[in-house]
């Protein structure tokens, strides 16, 4: 079979963990070019050689071009099978997103299966291990895709070392999801977790969220000893089964009220839109949508990561996308058949 063709020119990582999962899930290859070609240092880097390499070995596959810096890939997936993995990014790099490139393939695996991922758990450019088990897997749930997850070890950027454990339940199929309406908020809550840091810091990011965002249920979570030392201010809302977090990181030069107020103000603005689902989980609900065959949310205004992350799914699937906007900072994205 002739690989498909992708100019990643316009794009980061996110296109490239794409076209893997797909590839996987369809057995059709793919030539990427121009890797990353909009970053400053574009090319392949080491957690983008862990997801190739992961994505090579649950498929039987091969990778032309898995070195680091390359800007060109081709990719051509076997059959994926179920079973226990164990990939380490060997740096600080989302375990997260690595999770997230394997999991469609192993959901409609031939059975359940188990992955041991070590590096990144609390990035500042990758959704949480927080965000993963409270947001999207209960979003997947929806579309039947069960997976626990357990947080073994904290690993914050830099330093990375964390690692987490995730349990994958096979299913035959996404069901289509349909999250126009938000619900009642029934629970909210900000969590401060943090390590090897003075208290006096995580004090100052919680007053700070929660001037911003005002929430009675607030507190520091002082983590076991572990790799390196960070911080974390996660802001969560609830709806029934679901919910939506908002996440900012401490880093160096940014002071503990910044940290605090930028994810107390992520969350209010995101409930002020109404809309069902926040602008991360958005993104990554794209994909799975898309092999269900149709569904549609609401969401804010969509990033460049929205565009890309259609543009790379619209070559593997026959689906279209329709992005609409519904006034007062809500879109919606809906996904069919074609």
């Amino acid at each position: 079979m002739k690989p498909i063709t992708i100019d990643g020119t316009g794009g980061g990582g996110q296109m490239l963990r794409t076209a893997l999962t797909l590839s996987m899930v369809t057995g059709t290859p793919f030539r990427m070019t121009h890797i990353r070609g909009a970053r400053r240092k574009p090319g392949l880097k080491r957690q983008h050689l862990t997801c190739v390499k992961a994505a090579c070995e649950i498929s039987g596959g091969t990778a032309d071009g898995a070195e680091p810096n390359s800007t060109e890939l081709v990719f051509r997936a076997g059959t994926v099978r179920a079973g226990s993995h164990r990939f380490a990014i060997g740096t600080a790099g989302s375990t997260g997103l690595l999770l997230q490139t394997l999991l469609p393939a192993l959901w409609l695996a031939d059975g359940p299966s188990e992955l041991h991922l070590t590096g990144g758990t609390h990035n500042p450019m990758a959704p949480p291990f927080e965000f993963l088990d409270r947001v999207f897997l209960p979003a997947m749930r929806l579309m039947g895709a069960e997976a626990g997850l357990e947080l073994l070890e904290a690993g914050f950027a830099p330093v990375g070392g964390g690692s987490i454990a995730c349990r994958i339940k096979s299913s035959k199929a996404f069901a289509a999801i349909e999250l126009t309406e938000r619900g009642e908020i029934t629970a909210q809550r900000i969590r401060v977790p943090i390590r090897n840091l003075d208290a006096d810091i995580a004090n100052r990011i919680l007053n700070a969220a929660r001037l911003a965002f005002p929430c009675e249920d607030g507190a520091v979570q002082p983590l076991p000893d572990g790799p390196g030392r960070g911080v974390a201010c996660l802001v969560e809302a609830e709806f029934g089964q679901r919910a939506e977090m908002a996440c900012s990181f401490g880093e160096l030069a940014v002071g503990a009220k910044k940290v605090g107020q930028r994810a107390g103000r992520l969350m209010s603005t995101f409930l002020g839109t109404g809309a069902a689902v926040g602008r991360h989980l958005a993104d990554q609900l794209l994909l799975p949508m898309a092999l269900a065959g149709n569904g549609r949310f609401t969401t804010m205004a969509p990033d460049d990561h929205v565009a890309t992350n259609i543009a790379v799914i619209e070559k593997f699937l026959p689906v279209s996308f329709l992005l609409t906007e519904r006034g007062g900072g809500v879109w919606e994205i809906s996904c069919d058949s074609v």
